[in-house]
């Protein structure tokens, strides 16, 4: 038969820790407490809580008032740790609080109590996992923070051995809020995170390698901003810049949305004068009148164009049959609308391609047909494809793209709207590297084979 004291060690989950007593009691909302008074064991009674030395000098005696930490809940009574605390001289963190075994530092909960919550947030909103647990949802975020520095105290370990990398920046909030985030393409991993985006905010990344994970860097992908571009030959000459197909074949919807809200100007303004210089007699128009017909042509490829945008979006071979039609209307009606489409149809094609010398050709018959094509939105496209030549094709022989930080992008916005945005952006960050890896969250009294850390 298990003692009591035997009996609150295990509610606790601790290890060299002393009960010395215990008893409940209920608080002005009528909620019952079981207060466990304890002490860590004599051999344990001095250590660092951050590097883990033990039989340190004391600073000071005990305080007189002891302090209160919050375990989690059994059976919906709250559980509650008392011990006194005093303070030690640690020759690399200087003069701190003495470690206790059940709790991180500089925390008021319990080791188990952090990790439930930090294992609930990752699949519950901010605001659930506080009414839930009992707390404040700002300690939410801290309790996440706790167990993550305890689950991967080094971090600088994920900038091992890093062969193929995804960069990209995120918005996290209105108003150009952005974070960059850095994809290990091989473990499909958030590698590195930071507030901000552009030139200024890669360089730390680059600059927190050694000369050998800069070595190992062999493949970066990206969209085409340059800023990722001049950090990629100024800190890795010697790798291979990918431009992600996807990005590339949304240059090209951008320009054919641009040609056809110009094509739909022109349309509706070509209407609106026929409109004007023919005015309609009162009455309903009759049938057979050649300017009323000419008039309602007009509205109706005008309408045609600023109704075509889906369509001309989709891919050709998924085209339905009134959307074909449509697009046939579009051919014989507006051939430059047209033109554009197949330009951007013939670049997306291409990008399909695995062999690199047949997409070589393409792309360069693309340029001159796009350069040649008379439409000013594709003449600019031209330009910025020409510049990105070489890292498109980079992209069709390795077969990389931004697929996996695109995937990874969607985690980090379904993050921010189960917590409702994130006021400290550090613990936003965290929760990233938290649920972006191969993290484990250990929960109390369960079995895992799974590693903690890939």
């Amino acid at each position: 038969m298990a003692s009591a004291d035997t009996l609150c060690k295990k509610l606790l989950n601790v290890k060299n820790t002393v009960v010395e007593s215990y008893n409940f009691y209920n608080d002005v909302d009528g909620v019952t407490h079981l207060r466990i008074k304890a002490r860590p064991t004599a051999w344990h009674q001095d250590d660092c809580p951050f590097c883990g030395r033990r039989h340190l000098p004391r600073y000071d005696r005990p305080t007189k008032k002891n302090k209160i930490w919050r375990g989690l809940d059994f059976s919906g009574i709250i559980v509650e740790i008392e011990a006194a605390t005093h303070r030690i001289i640690c020759p690399e963190h200087g003069v701190i609080t003495a470690a206790v075994p059940w709790a991180y530092a500089q925390s008021s909960f319990t080791k188990d109590f952090a990790l439930t919550v930090a294992w609930l947030a990752t699949y519950l909103p901010r605001s659930a996992v506080s009414s839930y647990m009992r707390i404040d949802w700002q300690t939410v975020g801290n309790c996440m923070s706790r167990a993550l520095r305890d689950l991967e105290p080094e971090r600088a370990r994920r900038l091992n051995g890093l062969v193929n990398i995804g960069i990209d920046e995120t918005s996290y909030r209105k108003g150009h809020k952005y974070i960059t985030i850095v994809v290990n393409h091989d473990t499909n991993t958030v590698v590195w995170v930071a507030d901000g985006h552009g030139k200024s905010v890669l360089e730390q990344f680059y600059k927190s390698l050694t000369d050998d994970q800069l070595a190992s860097i062999k493949v970066v992908t990206g969209d085409g901003a340059r800023w990722i571009t001049d950090c990629v030959n100024e800190f890795t000459p010697d790798c291979e810049r990918c431009v992600d197909p996807f990005h590339v074949v949304e240059w090209a919807m951008e320009a054919l949305d641009a040609v056809r809200k110009d094509r739909w100007r022109v349309a509706y303004e070509k209407a609106k004068q026929m409109s004007r210089d023919n005015p309609q007699k009162r009455g309903r128009p009759k049938a057979g009148d050649k300017i009323v017909s000419e008039v309602q042509a007009a509205r109706a490829k005008a309408s045609e164009i600023k109704n075509s945008s889906y369509t001309l979006g989709k891919a050709h071979e998924h085209l339905t049959e009134k959307q074909q039609t449509r697009l046939d209307i579009i051919q014989a009606k507006d051939p430059q609308l047209y033109r554009a489409y197949c330009l951007k149809e013939s670049l997306r094609l291409l990008l399909k391609s695995t062999d690199v010398e047949q997409a070589e050709a393409e792309l360069k018959h693309w340029l001159w047909w796009a350069s040649h094509s008379r439409i000013p939105a594709f003449k600019a496209l031209y330009k910025k494809i020409k510049r990105h030549k070489k890292h498109i094709l980079n992209t069709i022989c390795l077969g990389l793209s931004n697929a996996r930080i695109e995937a990874t992008n969607n985690k980090i916005k379904l993050i921010i709207r189960k917590a409702y945005g994130f006021r400290n952006i550090q613990n936003m960050m965290d929760m990233v590297y938290l649920v972006c890896s191969d993290i484990r969250i250990p929960l109390p009294n369960r079995k895992s084979n799974v590693p903690n850390v890939a």
